[in-house]
């Protein structure tokens, strides 16, 4: 293995790590409650969530850089996927509140765990479907 190939195997690795870091964060803004402090306070069914979260979006990262020709077109397609994700995501969550009388998000807050299995999976599901495409 060459110097090139090792460089850029760091470079790769690392902006696919600070990329997973921003749509992770991202993805908390719009969560009803602070993923972290539930973290800390020991919610299981939140992090549970989180965990299946955080798989779907590498998976998705690792796809689409087992796919891309250039780093560029790796992190963009990954930004467009994790909007896929979340729209997925939310128009589900949507449905279930007003057909099913399921509030995922709030289930979860109250550390109900199969509502957090619930809703992460719903991010592997995604996950899979998109990068089936790429």
């Amino acid at each position: 293995m060459d110097l090139h190939v090792l460089v850029s195997m760091v470079v790769w690795t690392v902006s696919s790590a600070v990329l997973l870091f921003v749509l992770m964060y991202v993805d908390s803004l719009f969560t009803r409650y602070n993923d972290l402090e539930e973290l800390k306070a020991g919610n299981m069914a939140v992090t549970t969530r989180f965990v299946l979260k955080l798989l779907a979006q590498a998976y998705i990262l690792s796809s689409s850089i087992a796919a891309a020709s250039s780093l560029g077109e790796a992190l963009l397609v990954s930004v467009f996927s994790f909007l896929l994700l979340f729209a997925l995501e939310k128009t589900i969550h949507l449905l279930l509140s007003k057909w099913g009388k399921i509030e995922l998000d709030h289930g979860t807050q109250l550390g109900k765990i199969g509502y957090g299995l619930f809703s992460g999976s719903l991010h592997i599901v995604g996950a899979l479907l998109i990068s089936a495409f790429l």
